[in-house]
């Protein structure tokens, strides 16, 4: 699940940005309003946090803006006012829910869990395609055969795939979804995580696959 902040103080910005990765979260950081509204409107995110006061664009702004252009993303809005004016303004801007800096971690990535729960196809924390089982909650692919905890891009992709078996996921996807637009990576790794994968999904005796199709991309199959 691929996340933006917007957060203009650089030492907070780093410090969720390192929760959200150690949670399995993909997430790009950007530091104002309007940097926010041009990656919003040219990307692909699951769920957005959005400070309210940022340079340039405040958060209540962008927020108004992207409703405008009937951009749904979920939206948690970040603020360190506690009054209930700002409050209620963000709500009824088309905000899906509230949090008052500083923060607890778990009450963050609970409120980021619930925002973005309509978001997916699976209503339990658990994906299951043949005998293999993906806990969202563990981040443990499993089988009848055994169990392994998967680092935090081979559980994005699997998680990736799992949501749409059958379906061909091209690796510009994986990189949009996973990597981020930013980033340095060169687009082989894809491939090197899908061999990371097939390893434990052999070693799990799993009755699915993950194929390959030329020049399109990656699918899990089953294999009985």
């Amino acid at each position: 699940m691929r996340l933006l902040l917007a957060e203009d103080e650089r030492s907070l910005s780093r410090a969720i940005i390192a929760i959200l990765q150690k949670n399995n979260y993909s997430a790009d950081a950007v530091y104002n309003g309007k940097e926010a509204l041009e990656y919003l409107e040219t990307g692909n995110y699951d769920g957005v946090i959005l400070d309210i006061m940022m340079p340039k664009m405040d958060g209540i702004t962008v927020l108004k803006k992207l409703r405008e252009k009937g951009n749904l993303v979920p939206v948690l809005m970040l603020t360190a006012k506690s009054e209930i004016n700002d409050k209620v303004l963000g709500l009824d801007s088309g905000a899906n829910d509230y949090l008052t800096k500083p923060f607890n971690t778990k009450e963050l990535l609970a409120r980021i869990r619930a925002m973005t729960r309509s978001q997916t196809t699976q209503t339990t924390s658990q994906l299951r395609v043949g005998n293999i089982t993906l806990d969202r909650a563990t981040f443990e692919m499993s089988s009848p055969s055994g169990s392994f905890r998967l680092a935090n891009r081979e559980f994005q992709m699997l998680e990736l795939l799992m949501a749409n078996p059958g379906h061909l996921i091209s690796a510009e996807r994986f990189m949009e979804k996973i990597w981020g637009y930013d980033s340095d990576a060169e687009i082989n790794v894809v491939w090197v995580y899908i061999s990371y994968l097939r390893k434990k999904l052999t070693a799990l005796h799993a009755d699915i696959h993950i194929k390959a199709t030329r020049n399109a991309g990656y699918s899990l199959e089953d294999i009985r």
